[in-house]
């Protein structure tokens, strides 16, 4: 456990050192855009090309990960949700809350840090996953959203919206060339592979900082929308789901798969169940505040989620590496 948590400590660190500069006004909140924009077209970008690059293409078209890893996701958000549901928590505030509890914080912290634990074979199940939520359970739950006093009409048209915004997010592409590149055998140019390398190493420190700055500001900007404390009930529970539910329900559907004689990797298995004990995506504020969700109830989900998943993580690091 101290080999492990000696691995983890500095990324948590690095999210602490943002979250502080935030919070202390060492970086401006106008900043953080500017921190995010660099992180989310430029860095990670590079990063998810390099890996999806370096890694064998049946390991990023992995169906029966897929199959696995889906359906969780699924669950994930339909039991939050009807979890969820009260007078005071409608379908925009209990879909938001869906979605911390199921999307993990797969790019800008899992990637890197399950790389460093557990080799760069991890790189393939975890950025598999990344295309899954992005396109999956944010869409879902951004349709979801809208139900609150629209028709059916309004959920579709949300849901179109949300896979033109996954379109337009570099990630996936990036990951797809990358796996172009992986099956073609193509290899940039060493000025163009170059330059991928230093946006690529400058991504996970850029990255971790960034979650940390994020995480201040959705506090500050959702204690200012606050007309009352919050209930524990309604955030707690949430934070519970994404840190321990989701892991064991991965764990639970790949282990019955394996045993019904699915080809699903055990490796690939571990990697996917580490992804489900992450700390909720720290983007999910900024789309909660984008469409009127309680960002305060989000942002305190997600700051429970990543200051716990330092001693809850590195457990599940310890139990199944």
């Amino acid at each position: 456990m101290h080999a492990i948590l000696k691995v983890t400590f500095p990324f948590f660190a690095l999210v602490f050192c943002g979250y502080l500069a935030a919070r202390r006004r060492m970086l401006p909140l106008e900043a953080i855009g500017g921190l995010n924009a660099f992180v989310l077209f430029f860095a990670l970008p590079a990063m998810l090309y390099r890996f999806g690059a370096s890694t064998p293409i049946a390991q990023l078209l992995d169906p029966f990960a897929l199959f696995v890893y889906v359906p969780c996701a699924l669950l994930m958000v339909a039991g939050a949700v009807a979890f969820s549901l009260n007078e005071r928590i409608r379908w925009n505030d209990a879909a938001f809350g869906a979605l911390v509890a199921a999307f993990p914080n797969t790019g800008f912290m899992g990637v890197p840090l399950l790389v460093a634990l557990l080799g760069a074979a991890a790189a393939g199940p975890a950025i598999l996953t990344i295309l899954l939520d992005l396109v999956v359970t944010s869409s879902l739950c951004i349709a979801l959203s809208r139900l609150d006093g629209a028709d059916e009409h309004g959920a579709s048209l949300a849901a179109r919206k949300a896979l033109r915004g996954v379109a337009a997010n570099p990630m996936p592409w990036a990951i797809v060339l990358g796996g172009a590149s992986s099956a073609l055998g193509v290899v940039p140019l060493k000025p163009i592979a170059d330059t991928i390398a230093l946006l690529a190493d400058s991504a996970s420190p850029v990255a971790l900082f960034t979650i940390g700055a994020v995480l201040a500001r959705s506090q500050l900007v959702g204690a200012a929308q606050e007309h009352g404390p919050l209930p524990a009930r309604d955030f707690v529970p949430m934070a519970v789901a994404k840190l321990l539910v989701h892991p064991l329900l991965v764990l639970a559907v790949g282990s019955a798969a394996r045993a019904l004689g699915w080809p699903l990797d055990k490796f690939a298995l571990t990697v996917m169940v580490l992804v489900a004990a992450l700390p909720s995506a720290s983007n999910v504020s900024l789309l909660a505040e984008r469409f009127g969700a309680d960002t305060g109830r989000v942002a305190r989900i997600i700051l429970l989620t990543t200051a716990a998943a330092f001693l809850t993580f590195s457990g599940a690091v310890a139990i199944l590496r």
